[in-house]
């Protein structure tokens, strides 16, 4: 399992790994120096010729000479000419400090115990602009960033500046200008091949001062980033990468930064697997930024497909011997190609790359890699050019790459998260760190079977529809008999399906009937009388300290619930009268 912690960087076990030779020189014990000891090859077509004797019959050959002695001194010297070369690239690596403090989903209300962390980053130039970069995972929930140069003793105040998630990188800077004097920023080198020498530089773990693990480039392909959930291209290497190498630079054997360290692999038969952000992602993030002032994301068709490796399945399709291509199984409905593309159209190319039937496309030279590849290097608003095969007909469409929504979001973008209390019952959206708050890190397997069924298998049919699940029944008086209820979706109220948290929370506040009915997930009902929905909330704020009886972004959008003039009530002592909202409001928010 990819696993990857808020601040804290990626624990994985310290294994031992391969040297790489970083200094343009060959080091003493890989140079042969003069006088060597050791077996030497015979000149091709060479015979071998014994000594003649002399008159005595003693060899008059002359004796081989010993081998020059390497002393101490002699690895002093290669050392410290070593370390002054690394050291010029090893001064641009910062020590990040962060102080994280991460929101209760459970408890929405609430946020955990402030948290301390430290990580790695680096300065590097991109486009003649210098950036100071380290992992989005690094600064999560920050409430305060510094940074420390190697060997300086103090830390400076940074701010970060821009958050991908998706790809686990962050912009920060430093005002202070002091931070940069002396600084001499990275440059990016290209992507690496195969068995290529890298070095991880960072702040792992272990110690407090700058490390060094080295090893080769062991595969490069398209792989799930476990922050952001999503695939992206990335280097696995088999150096070490353990807690607070997290958002340190990756070196080629020319000092150039091909990558950052960011995630490894765990497991009782895992050894040396880490994972590195190749340049083409760094670029791609740094361009957007310079594009946008922000992050926009990868751009995605938003489908879902099918491989056609089946010559049965190619035949019922209309495909020839030698014709490939992928199906098309379904079709996001809030991706741009829901007007293009259909189910059960034949994907054949992509920008003019034809797609084989496993779904890969040609990477340099004898390598293939998936074709979501080529869809990350584009753009959120770039068009494509796709070939299509619908119904035997070949078919040139042109499709206007997104970032399609999803019915349970992988993350919620470092904002707080939504939840709207009527009387015990608390409401919240369903997305993965609520999930994984709720049963741990097997969620993927030990949710309820039909919140994953529409986290692996649904998408929204609108931007505006949310996943709208019961989280919990707190106790009171109007909520009697249903505290065994959590974690089930909310499908209608009073008759109407729920639209989102927000249509929910309108509707609650707009009901002027007698009792408000809440349909659940498995033919659940749960019925509350609205005449004690205001007095009941407010028992349950008190009874539970909860500041607010829904979140912020509700408060700012509909206004304080329950109304003003029953909370007033109960803050006198009295019983609080219940208040009838404004008008009604039974569609959905946009």
């Amino acid at each position: 399992m990819l696993l990857s912690r808020s601040g804290l960087g990626i624990r994985h076990a310290l294994r031992e790994s391969c040297p790489v030779q970083l200094c343009p020189r060959r080091s003493l014990c890989c140079k042969a120096s003069p006088g060597e000891v050791g077996p030497r090859k015979p000149k091709r077509g060479g015979k071998s010729v014994q000594p003649a004797p002399d008159d005595n019959g003693h060899s008059t050959s002359t004796p081989p000479e010993r081998p020059a002695k390497i002393t101490l001194e002699d690895i002093a010297v290669e050392e410290e000419a070593e370390e002054q070369f690394l050291a010029q690239y090893m001064n641009s690596c910062i020590k990040v400090y962060a102080i994280h403090t991460e929101p209760n989903y459970s408890l929405p209300w609430q946020r955990k115990r402030q948290m301390n962390s430290t990580s790695s980053g680096f300065v590097a130039v991109h486009e003649g602009k210098t950036y100071l970069l380290t992992n989005a995972h690094s600064v999560d929930y920050h409430t305060q960033v510094k940074v420390k140069k190697r060997g300086d003793d103090r830390k400076f105040l940074a701010r970060v500046v821009s958050i991908g998630i998706d790809c686990d990188i962050a912009l920060l800077d430093v005002d202070d200008a002091e931070f940069w004097e002396g600084v001499m920023p990275l440059q990016f080198g290209p992507l690496p091949r195969l068995q290529d020498g890298v070095a991880v530089v960072g702040y792992p773990i272990g110690g407090d001062t700058i490390s060094v693990t080295a090893g080769v480039v062991s595969r490069i392909e398209v792989t799930d980033y476990s922050h952001g959930s999503t695939d992206l291209l990335a280097i696995q290497i088999d150096a070490a990468i353990n807690g607070g190498n997290s958002g340190g630079p990756v070196f080629n054997s020319a000092g150039q930064c091909v990558g950052i360290a960011f995630q490894a692999l765990v497991g009782e038969d895992v050894e040396n697997v880490g994972y590195v952000i190749p340049t083409p992602v760094v670029h791609h993030f740094l361009n957007d930024y310079m594009r946008t002032g922000g992050f926009s994301g990868f751009p995605a068709l938003g489908i879902q497909w099918q491989r056609m490796e089946s010559e049965a399945l190619r035949r019922a399709y209309s495909m020839g011997a030698s014709s490939k291509g992928v199906l098309v199984r379904g079709v996001n409905p809030t991706s741009d190609a829901a007007g293009v593309l259909r189910p059960d159209d034949v994907l054949v190319r992509f920008d003019g790359v034809e797609i084989s039937g496993d779904g890969t496309v040609p990477f340099r030279t004898g390598e293939r890699i998936a074709f979501s590849y080529l869809i990350s290097n584009k753009y959120v608003g770039d068009e494509c050019e796709l070939a299509v095969l619908r119904g035997g007909q070949l078919m040139q469409l042109q499709v206007k790459l997104s970032k399609p929504g999803q019915l349970v979001p992988p993350h919620i973008g470092n904002q707080d998260p939504s939840y709207f209390i009527a009387a015990g019952l608390v409401f919240t959206v369903a997305c993965e760190p609520y999930l994984q708050s709720e049963y741990g890190r097997e969620y993927g397997t030990q949710s309820p079977v039909r919140l994953l069924d529409r986290m692996y298998h649904h998408f929204p049919q609108s931007r505006e529809e949310e996943l709208v699940v019961l989280s919990q029944v707190l106790a009171c008086d109007a909520t009697l008999g249903y505290e065994d209820i959590y974690n089930v979706q909310l499908l209608r109220f009073n008759g109407t399906p729920v639209v989102n948290l927000r249509h929910l929370a309108e509707m609650v506040a707009g009901c002027r009937v007698p009792y408000c009915r809440f349909d659940l997930e498995y033919n659940e009902v749960v019925v509350v009388e609205t005449d004690k929905l205001h007095a009941s909330t407010l028992d349950v704020m008190a009874s539970h300290s909860i500041p607010a009886a829904m979140s912020s972004n509700l408060r700012t959008a509909l206004g304080p619930w329950p109304a003003a003039a029953a909370a007033a009530a109960m803050e006198a002592g009295a019983a609080a009268p219940a208040q009838a909202p404004a008008a009604a409001v039974a569609s959905p928010s946009v």
